[in-house]
């Protein structure tokens, strides 16, 4: 009897950039949901929504010349900027587990629907 073989599911990749487009990227798996909105003291200034996901989910396209490493307090994240127009698209750092992470800001992925997204708010400006 012939094996039938059952078609996994491919993951879903997500382009993102910087408002200039000097900084692009790709983010490969489906976007994790929910997203999270923070309110620590950059955060709500930026008014960023982040999805995390693995260092290696994450392939930055065009611009590691291009941008800045702002950090704070605990230095744990590395806040990345484009040095031209200032857009914050990304974040890099360490999860609780210890593994690699990227932050991305989801309003600077093509193609999604920030209204359809489930946010989740976090306290960062007591933690």
């Amino acid at each position: 009897m012939p094996q039938t073989q059952t078609q996994q599911p491919r993951p879903q990749t997500c382009k993102g950039s910087c408002h200039c487009g000097a900084v692009r990227y790709e983010v490969s798996g489906a976007l994790k949901t929910p997203v999270l909105s923070c309110n620590c003291s950059i955060c709500r200034r930026k008014g960023t929504l982040f999805s995390f996901v693995p260092a290696d989910a994450f392939r930055l396209l065009a611009g590691k010349d291009a941008v800045t490493d702002y950090q704070f307090n605990t230095k744990n994240i590395h806040h990345l900027f484009c040095r031209t127009c200032g857009v914050t698209s990304f974040a890099t750092g360490t999860a609780p587990n210890g593994a690699r992470m990227v932050a991305v800001n989801v309003r600077c992925l093509e193609d999604v629907d920030l209204d359809a997204l489930t946010i989740t708010r976090y306290d960062g400006k007591s933690a």
